[in-house]
């Protein structure tokens, strides 16, 4: 039977507020048969009853991004959907769903930016207008924004579930307003307040404290939209005939926190002033908004060496807390937010720099509920003073605040240690795509650094559907750019003008092209081209001499790497510059390849030509004839290898560079940001993939289990934010919520689950998986544009076990472990079962995750000192990961082996 699900129209379920001249819509098949693809399909849109646009039968398999192509839409205006299909088996199946416009024009509404006139201080204003309705009420929407951050509130309650509205968008360019329903909220007399801080708008922001980015003065814009029963419409717009007041909120600011007075009295209200500021940079909200997304309990209430009242709430995220107090009024009580706790159990907050990340209480006398509303903090751990009684966990509750997007993505593995990391992975997501990707949520910092989202977006697509985040964010980097400078190191720019670094401002390349693989959208490829474009001829205007490479100009380099440049702290050993050529050498690429897909051959031809020249430039300049690199670091060979910078004859010698250069390292990395991203794919992709699993197994510093065994709950921006020794890396650059390095878990989704991209969107995918040792089963899914993609194997006991599900409407290409054989399979589930082809691969692929149980055993390790006396404990434990537990019961001595079985019996028995 043939199902249709997920009608979305530009990526969501039944919007309002949309305006966008040509919708698309997509849609999932569901069938119970094998094979099933989409034959035709039929898009009808309808206002009322009137069918205002037919498709007509478009004979083609279709599912995703059909544009609208029907008359001019009107504003606020409801629209339905209908789609019927018909799939290769002849059956049909319809759906059906809506949308709503927003205001399409909204500069020519009459709407006008009001103010207050005297200087309020830190205290933020709270306009009010108060109406009443006469006809019963069909529908009521209002359309708001505000320069600063904005709250609205009807008759005492909380409209909508935004935070943080309007969001972060290049203010002078690209300002965003937001659509309410409120027709179930009025009552005959309405009271609106919209509360308006500092935000980003006017907010401290940056590394200097400074203010007042945008504009030194808040203000709102309002309207609303009322609809009676016999189709009237009755508009209030902001204007003259507001007022304003002041509530409890004394100060607001996203760095320092949220201050309110509950004790307070109210003051009289006052007469705005209209407020001079344009209309024309008003487009309406892009992509879903920042809400709460879950709520957690403290799990714990510490007292600390110091004395201090501190809840731990078991992870660290990105939110508020919510708290309920009854205290003298006049009671002042101070929430402190921190990521982590000192080696002696202290509350730890050097880490936040200048950002104090506190909210102040005055208590009212009653029972007073709190929440900030226009800040957010990074935190796992919260300091209470001021209670008079004694603290009740049931009282507080952290909120946890990011961009609203639907989580895709999963993976679950036989190794804890793994998993522990896949969920730092996305936590790392949450707490930093907040409207904007930021590289960090707790000091004060919180930009959007195009260099952290360039390398984590492939990660960031499959564990959560980012499309209309970062399509907002690079129509924000476009506006931004300019041929002077190219493309701002942090997007929105407010650190000034500085020249394009490569890796980073590379965002306006690859980024796009993520998105256009994962997706499938040739939309975001148009809507970014002349960005794309625009970088790489900045990047030419900075070659010499008619040679093709990039040597010239402030570089990041291989950032927070640990094989240090002399006399440089963050940039690594590896030449900038070859890395500088390296990225200049893929934005070609990319440009040159999107010309091709949106059908501009002059300039794909360009681009293609420019590319070739880089590469001979690139090759001439930073390989030997006999493929040494200039510079061989790990992060050298990872980008030469993984980009396709060195020919085919020296690829071999670079690899083997590389795992030299491991070696040296006891197969640890030493990358940083720019090599970290592709250090498993070169590796598994050039015959070393067992070495990948290796080093990606590894737990001690530098790695990525290194941190989970320290107690991390999200990704670390150094490998030693922590210390063996429970002390600190340097407190001004330490975040312990900064998801750069999470950039792994593209390697885990294509590696081990094995799901990889072969035509964009996954409409037609391959699945391969690839096992390592100390990892004996794996279950991965992805929500694709087309359905469900599910993986799920297992090698255990002499056997190997694959299971796939492949969504209806695709096709996918399945190579199974220990087989050459390709299969094309076609919808359905697949089970496949059969024996593996060695003894030797069984026992360890079977073994390792019990053999890491006991090697985590103080016996187990006490055990292979007297074993292997003079060896390390990370020799030793390397050591033994290349045996299986048999082996080692057979060659240990005796006594060595009537402790090994010991802690074995002593696991069983725990099991």
């Amino acid at each position: 039977m043939l199902v249709l699900k997920n009608l979305k129209t530009e990526y969501q379920t039944n919007p309002i507020g949309l305006d966008v001249a040509n919708p698309a819509f997509s849609w999932i098949l569901e069938s119970d048969r094998e094979g099933t693809l989409q034959k035709s399909y039929r898009v009808l849109v309808s206002d009322s009853d009137e069918v205002i646009w037919d498709s007509g039968l478009a004979q083609t398999d279709q599912s995703a991004y059909v544009e609208y192509k029907g008359p001019q839409l009107e504003p606020s205006h409801v629209y339905q959907v209908q789609v019927q299909v018909t799939d290769n088996h002849d059956e049909t199946a319809e759906i059906t769903g809506q949308f709503e416009t927003g205001l399409l024009n909204p500069s020519e509404v009459e709407w006008k930016w009001i103010s207050h006139s005297e200087d309020l201080g830190t205290v933020p204003p709270v306009y009010v207008r108060e109406f009443s309705l006469e006809n019963p009420i069909k529908s009521a929407r209002i359309y708001a924004t505000a320069l600063g951050a904005y709250e609205l509130e009807l008759n005492g309650k909380k409209v909508g579930d935004y935070f943080l509205a309007p969001g972060w968008t290049s203010y002078h360019h690209r300002l965003q307003y937001q659509t309410y329903d409120i027709t179930e909220e009025l009552a005959s007399k309405n009271t609106l307040k919209m509360t308006v801080a500092n935000g980003w708008y006017k907010g401290l922001l940056g590394f200097a404290g400074q203010s007042n980015h945008y504009g030194d003065q808040v203000a709102a814009l309002a309207a609303i939209r009322l609809e009676d029963k016999n189709g009237n419409v009755r508009w209030i717009f902001s204007d003259e005939e507001w007022q304003y007041e002041t509530g409890p909120i004394q100060l607001s600011e996203i760095y320092l926190g949220e201050h309110v007075d509950y004790a307070a009295g109210p003051k009289p209200r006052k007469s705005v002033t209209l407020f001079e500021h344009g209309k024309e940079m008003l487009v309406a909200q892009e992509n879903e908004p920042t809400r709460v997304v879950m709520e957690l309990s403290p799990i714990e209430k510490i007292i600390t060496p110091k004395g201090e009242v501190v809840l731990d709430f078991g992870q660290n995220l990105t939110g508020v807390i919510k708290c309920q107090i009854s205290q003298p009024k006049g009671t002042e009580v101070i929430l402190s937010h921190a990521e982590v706790l000192d080696k002696d159990g202290n509350f730890y907050t050097e880490n936040l720099r200048a950002a104090t990340s506190q909210d102040h209480i005055i208590a009212s006398g009653g029972i007073d509920t709190f929440m900030p509303k226009f800040t957010f903090h990074g935190f796992r751990y919260l300091r209470v003073e001021g209670l008079v009684d004694d603290i009740d966990l049931n009282d507080f509750t952290a909120c946890v605040l990011h961009t609203d997007m639907e989580k895709t993505g999963d993976f679950v593995s036989s190794n804890k240690l793994v998993n522990r990391l896949y969920q730092n992975i996305q936590w790392g997501q949450r707490g930093n795509f907040l409207d904007v990707p930021t590289d960090c949520p707790q000091r004060d910092e919180r930009l959007g650094w195009t260099g952290d989202a360039q390398v984590f977006a492939s990660t960031a697509l499959f564990n959560f559907n980012s499309a209309l985040f970062f399509r907002k964010w690079l129509r924000d980097l476009k506006v931004e750019q300019n041929e002077q400078y190219g493309v701002p190191h942090v997007v929105p720019n407010i650190l000034g003008n500085q020249d394009g670094a490569a890796g980073w401002s590379d965002a306006a390349t690859i980024i796009p092209w993520e998105l256009y693989q994962a997706y499938g959208d040739k939309r975001i490829l148009e809507d970014q081209y002349s960005s794309m474009k625009g970088w790489v001829d900045y990047i030419t205007s900075k070659t010499q001499n008619g040679i093709h490479l990039w040597q010239q100009g402030f570089q990041y380099g291989d950032w927070v790497a640990l094989d240090k440049e002399e006399s440089s702290d963050r940039v690594g050993a590896t030449d900038v510059y070859f890395i500088a050529s390296a990225y200049y050498a893929v934005s070609t690429k990319i440009v040159a390849d999107s010309a091709e897909i949106l059908g501009f051959k002059e300039d794909a031809s360009h681009y293609q030509q420019q590319y070739q020249a880089i590469l001979s430039d690139f090759r001439n300049e930073y390989a030997t004839r006999t493929g040494r690199l200039v510079s061989e670091t790990q992060t050298a060979c990872i980008l030469a290898l993984y980009f396709n910078l060195v020919e085919d004859k020296d690829r071999s010698r670079v690899m083997e560079t590389l795992v030299t250069n491991l070696n040296k390292h006891k197969n640890h990395l030493t990358t940083g940001f720019i090599g970290t991203p592709y250090l498993c794919h070169a590796l598994s992709e050039n015959g070393q993939h067992e070495l990948a699993g290796q080093v990606f197994l590894k737990e001690d510093y530098p790695s990525w289990l290194y941190a989970v065994k320290k107690g991390a709950t999200t990704i670390w921006e150094r490998w030693n934010s922590l210390k063996e020794d429970g002390t600190f890396d340097e407190s001004g650059m330490n975040s312990f919520n900064h998801y750069a390095n999470g950039s792994i878990g593209s390697w885990m989704h294509q590696k081990l689950a094995g799901i990889q991209i072969v035509e964009p969107g996954y409409k037609a995918f391959r699945i391969q998986p690839q096992f390592i040792q100390g990892i004996s089963w794996v279950n991965a899914s992805l929500q694709s544009p087309y359905g469900l993609i599910e993986v799920s194997w297992r090698c255990e006991n002499g056997q190997i076990q694959v299971d796939v599900t492949i969504p209806a409407n695709t096709h996918a290409y399945l190579v199974l472990p220990e087989k050459e054989e390709v299969l094309e399979l076609g919808s359905g589930h697949y089970h496949y079962e059969y024996a593996t082809t060695t003894d030797l691969s069984v026992a360890r692929y079977s073994m390792d995750s019990t053999l890491k149980e006991i090697l985590d055993q103080p016996l187990a390790v006490e055990m292979l000192e007297s074993y292997m006396p003079g060896m390390t404990t990370n020799d030793m434990i390397e050591f033994a990961y290349n045996l299986t537990v048999n082996e080692l019961l057979v060659n240990m001595p005796p006594e060595g082996k009537q402790l090994f079985e010991a802690v074995l019996a002593a696991l069983n028995q725990a099991e």
